[in-house]
């Protein structure tokens, strides 16, 4: 009996330890399961493909706290959430600059006038986009938004305000296209 013990708490060993390891893929880009933000995990809520035309631009991953398919309510939400973008395909700063603005002034018109020195800020830290780069958005109560580029802060914008405006661009009304929302979402 001993003998038939100890391989199987072997293989459970061995199983239990990969779990962390675990990942969701899509287009070709991986992304961890969790993110840790702070002293918060987030799980990851879903993935999605950014297309323009036939072309794929980047893979997107929404990391919330809990699981929702609720755009409104995590966009509302005062809560850290995250959007990490793998790209797959490079663009300039110009071309990423004209995809904010479009997405901006598609899901929330009104934040483009009166948030339009935060808008500004993120527009000017973006940076022409290699295959294989990384950009990350992340809300965090108390703190703000922050955007980094491979693992460099770019910048914050402080307070609550920009954070929904922000996560408006892929969870709004008119994201990029459908699909990646509700790839995000999980649906």
């Amino acid at each position: 009996m001993r003998k038939c013990f100890m391989p199987l708490v072997v293989v459970m060993f061995a199983v239990v330890s990969i779990f962390p390891l675990l990942a969701a893929s899509l287009a070709g880009v991986t992304l961890p399961d969790t993110e840790q933000v702070g002293g918060t995990k987030l799980v990851l809520n879903g993935l999605g493909v950014r297309t323009k035309v036939i072309v794929k631009v980047y893979v997107a991953g929404l990391y919330l706290e809990q699981k929702s398919s609720d755009a409104s309510a995590i966009i509302k939400a005062d809560a850290p959430k995250q959007i990490v973008m793998k790209f797959v395909h490079g663009a300039s700063k110009s071309q990423m600059a004209d995809a904010f603005n479009e997405s901006f002034n598609d899901n929330t018109p009104d934040a483009v006038k009166t948030m339009k020195p935060d808008i500004d800020r993120l527009l000017g830290a973006l940076e022409p986009i290699k295959v294989g780069d990384q950009m990350v958005f992340t809300y965090v109560p108390g703190t703000g938004t922050t955007f980094a580029i491979n693992g460099t802060q770019k910048l914050t914008i402080a307070g609550p305000a920009f954070g929904p405006v922000l996560f408006s661009v892929w969870l709004g009304p008119k994201p990029p296209n459908a699909d990646l929302k509700k790839g995000m979402l999980g649906q």
